[in-house]
C-alpha cells in the first residue's frame, strides 16, 4: 500500500520551514508538516519575553535563499523573527502543508513495507516514505525540580512561556537564573519592578554585543540591493569563522577574548565585590558565550540583587536559600534553559526491528553528520547531534543540511519501495572522529553546561569551523549507506 505522503516533516520552525522550502524548489511536493502548536515559528514563536533577540548578526542569520533584506537591526529581535519565518512560509507557499495541532506520539518503522508510521495525539495515524525531524533544540522549557515548587503562592512560569501582556510594574520578581535568555529580559524589567532578585548559580562570561538600528541609508540600501546585503552577509560569514580558534582550549584567540570579557566587566561593574561573583572559574566557551551591552548596568541598579546562595527550597512566600534566608517575591520567573539532549524529547521513535532510538542513544545522542542514525532508514535529523555551534550562525548548519537531504531524497523518492540507511561502521568511525577532535575544545573543558551530558561527552556541537561541516555534507556518498528494497 502507498503511504500516506513521500515525507513528513517535524515541527514549523525555521529548521522544518527551510527544508520545506528547499524541498518544494527540487521539486517535491509530496510532504506535509505536523506542527504540534497553533502557529509556525519555533523559538521565535515561543519565546516572547521583553528583549527576546537572537545573539547571532540577523544579515547572518538568515538563509542565503531568502534573505531577511528589510531587519531593522544588527541583532532581529523576536518579532521580526517571526515575521521572517512567516514569510519563508508564504513566499515557499507553504500553509497548504502544514497541519497545526498535530502532535506526534512516536513514530515507528515498519521493516516490510520501508515506510514510517508517524502515531497522532488525538487524530489518526499517518504513513510516509521518509520522516524528517526539525524539532530543535531549544524548546521544551526545564525547570529544575526545586523543594515546595509547587507550593509557591505567587505567579511562576519559565521564560518560554511568559504571560501575555505580563504588567510586572511594581512587583517584587525573582530570576532564577542569569544565562541567555535571563541576560536579555533582565534589563528590560528591571526599570519597572520594585525588586529584583537574581539567583545565580555560576556566572558566565558575556561579551560587548554592539547591537543598534540600521540607519536609513543603511537600510535602503540593503533592502533595496540584494548584492549588497550578501556582501554583507559574506563578510560576517568570513569573520565569524576566524573566531572559531576563539573555541580551542589554551588557544591566543582564547585568551583575547577572555581579556575582552573581563574588561567589558571592569568598564560596566565598578562594585568589586559585585564584579568578583560575575567572572567565572572556567574556560571562555565552556559553556555559552552571552553578549550584552546592558545586562551588567542592571546589575548595577539600586533595586537589583545578585544572589550567590544556592536555592534550598520555595516556600509560598518565595525563595529559602542554603544560608536560611527567606527571599519574599510576588513573581518567580524561571530562566533555566531547556532540555537539550535527548534530541527527541517526548517522542518515542522505533527502527528496524522494532528498536528503541532513546535505547541507541543510551550513551549520547549521535548520528552521522548530525542527520543519519544506522537502523532507522530514511529519517534525517535537522539539528541533530553535534549540528550546534558557538562561533557561527546556526542556520548556515541548517542549509547544509537541507542540501545533503534534498539529495537523499534524489536517491529514495523516484524508486518505489526503495530506502537508505546509514552504515554502522561509517556513522561510528565518523563520531569517534569527531568526539577526538571535541576534546581540543573549550567545549570538552571542566565545567557544566547544555552542550555536554553527564558522562562528559559534547553532544551538541560540531567540532570545526562551518566550512568543514559545509565540506563533509556537500556530497551525499551512496557508499556511506545500504540500500534496501521493499519485497514484491
Amino acid at each position: 500500500m502507498r503511504p500516506d505522503h513521500d515525507i513528513i516533516i517535524l515541527g514549523a520552525g525555521l529548521g522544518g520551514l527551510g527544508m520545506a522550502s528547499r524541498l518544494k524548489a527540487a521539486g517535491y511536493d509530496d510532504f506535509v508538516i505536523l506542527e504540534q502548536a497553533t502557529a509556525l515559528g519555533g523559538t521565535w514563536r515561543d519565546n516572547i519575553y521583553p528583549g527576546a533577540a537572537c545573539d547571532t548578526e540577523s544579515h547572518l542569520y538568515c538563509f542565503s535563499f531568502h534573505l531577511h533584506q528589510s531587519v531593522s537591526r544588527v541583532y532581529a529581535r523576536q518579532p521580526e523573527l517571526l515575521r521572517y519565518a512567516e514569510s519563508i512560509a508564504a513566499e515557499a507557499g507553504l500553509d497548504s502543508h502544514i497541519r497545526y495541532d498535530h502532535r506526534i506520539v512516536s513514530a515507528t518503522w515498519d521493516d516490510a513495507a520501508l515506510h514510517w508510521r508517524i502515531e497522532l495525539a488525538d487524530r489518526p495515524s499517518m504513513t510516509a516514505r521518509v520522516f524528517i525531524p526539525a524539532w530543535g533544540q531549544l524548546n521544551r522549557p526545564s525547570i529544575p525540580a526545586f523543594p515546595g515548587r509547587d507550593d509557591f503562592a505567587g505567579l511562576a512560569f519559565h521564560s518560554a512561556r511568559w504571560p501575555q501582556d505580563l504588567d510586572l510594574s511594581g512587583k517584587r520578581v525573582a530570576s532564577i537564573g542569569n544565562a541567555a535568555s535571563a541576560v536579555q529580559y533582565i534589563p528590560e524589567i528591571a526599570p519597572v519592578v520594585d525588586q529584583l532578585t537574581i539567583f545565580q548559580r555560576s556566572p558566565n562570561w558575556v561579551l560587548p554585543r554592539g547591537d543598534r538600528p540600521y540607519t536609513p541609508d543603511e537600510l535602503s540600501l540593503y533592502t533595496a540591493d540584494a548584492e549588497a546585503f550578501r556582501a554583507n552577509k559574506a563578510e560576517l560569514f568570513a569573520w565569524r569563522e576566524t573566531t572559531f580558534e576563539r573555541m580551542l582550549a589554551g588557544s591566543d584567540e582564547a585568551e583575547e577574548m577572555e581579556i575582552a570579557a573581563r574588561a567589558h566587566a571592569a568598564a560596566q561593574i565598578t562594585d568589586l565585590e559585585l564584579r568578583a561573583k560575575l567572572i567565572p572559574d572556567f574556560p571562555l566557551g565552556c559553556k555559552r558565550v552571552l553578549r550584552s551591552d546592558d545586562y551588567y548596568p542592571a546589575l548595577m541598579r539600586p533595586n537589583v540583587t545578585l544572589e550567590t546562595a544556592p536555592i534550598d527550597r520555595i516556600v509560598p512566600e518565595g525563595i529559602v536559600t542554603a544560608d536560611g534566608q527567606r527571599h519574599d517575591v510576588d513573581v518567580i520567573i524561571y530562566g533555566t534553559g531547556f532540555e537539550t539532549q535527548s534530541f527527541q524529547g517526548p517522542i518515542n521513535i522505533y527502527g528496524a526491528g522494532g528498536r528503541s532510538l532513546r535505547d541507541v542513544w543510551g550513551i549520547g545522542a549521535h548520528a552521522y553528520l548530525g542527520m543519519a542514525i544506522a537502523g532507522f532508514p530514511n529519517l534525517f535529523l535537522i539539528y541533530g547531534p553535534n549540528t550546534n555551534l558557538g562561533h557561527n550562525s546556526v542556520l548556515t548548519m541548517l542549509e547544509a543540511q537541507f542540501g545533503y537531504i534534498v539529495q537523499a531524497m534524489d536517491e529514495i523518492l523516484p524508486h518505489p519501495g526503495m530506502a537508505i540507511d546509514a552504515r554502522e561502521d561509517v556513522m561510528e568511525a565518523s563520531d569517534r572522529a569527531l568526539q577526538a577532535q571535541m576534546t581540543g575544545t573549550a567545549w570538552a573543558g571542566d565545567c557544566t553546561s547544555w552542550y555536554k551530558n553527564a558522562d562528559g561527552r559534547v553532544v551538541n556541537n560540531w567540532s570545526g569551523p562551518v566550512r568543514t561541516y559545509q565540506a563533509a555534507t556537500a556530497r551525499l556518498q551512496p557508499d556511506d549507506y545500504r540500500t534496501l528494497q521493499r519485497a514484491s
